[in-house]
């Protein structure tokens, strides 16, 4: 057990409502801010337990931020945890926040879980995230449920906008025109799927580099004659022809060696 789950198992204060399987999730990924002057942003206060179990975790160096639809959570404010009321999937509100508050260190998605809340604020404050920070948008089985917007492979859901994005982080090595490397791939480090949760884990980076180290102990290709070296070209050649077209109706090839 972690020191977030004890803290919320000790918790008599201000109600957090948690699965328990995010803890570990969130130390994984949070513990490296710990003790430093970190800056916080959750969507989402409900009763304001979580914002009081952040300040505790990261120390007191922590500036905690929050954001809420309703206009009760503003009584909510303490020492080093400021509340903004608005919506989340009011671009207009996101984008004045942004000038309001200095870059985040964390993000955190835990506000109304709906596909639209959760897309649009994914796109708006990414980029407020520091080049070293974490993204987290939690409670993504709401892509699965009906009431949110969601079902599998429904397109317009958190889930299927976050696996188009596992692309673009690997599109340094795409062969295509239709994916090339964009601010996003050059601004994400990971993308880690958990049972309700996406962590993007954030570090600016070029294109992958590889190396070889050591000596080579056996030979890998042997010794062959001219025409077996024509024909192979060939039929290469061949594969690859027929492999691009069906790339481009997105069917699956096959490979030959």
């Amino acid at each position: 057990m972690n020191d977030l789950e004890r803290y919320f198992r000790a918790n008599t204060d201000k109600q957090i409502h948690k699965w328990l399987h995010y803890f570990e999730a969130y130390d994984a990924h949070f513990s490296r801010f710990r003790g430093r002057e970190v800056h916080l942003l959750e969507i989402g206060v409900f009763q304001g337990g979580s914002l009081q179990m952040w300040k505790h975790y990261f120390g007191p160096q922590a500036k905690i931020y929050g954001v809420d639809i309703h206009p009760e959570c503003a009584s909510l404010e303490e020492e080093n945890v400021k509340i903004f009321i608005g919506s989340q999937s009011d671009r207009h509100f996101l984008r004045k926040l942004k000038t309001e508050i200095p870059k985040i260190d964390i993000l955190i998605d835990d506000g109304g879980h709906t596909m639209r809340q959760q897309i649009v604020t994914f796109e708006e404050l990414y980029d407020h995230v520091d080049e070293h920070g974490v993204y987290l948008c939690e409670d993504t089985h709401t892509s699965y449920w009906l009431k949110y917007g969601g079902g599998h492979r429904r397109r317009g859901t958190f889930m299927e906008y976050s696996k188009n994005l596992v692309d673009r982080l690997n599109a340094f090595h795409s062969e295509q025109g239709s994916l090339k490397p964009d601010a996003f791939s050059r601004s994400v480090r990971s993308i880690h799927f958990y049972d309700s949760i996406v962590v993007f884990e954030k570090k600016p980076h070029g294109a992958p580099v590889h190396e070889k180290t050591g000596q080579a102990s056996i030979d890998r290709q042997p010794v062959q004659s001219a025409g077996v070296r024509f024909r192979k070209r060939v039929t290469r050649n061949v594969i690859g022809g027929i492999n691009q077209m069906l790339r481009a109706l997105r069917l699956p090839g096959f490979i030959w060696r």
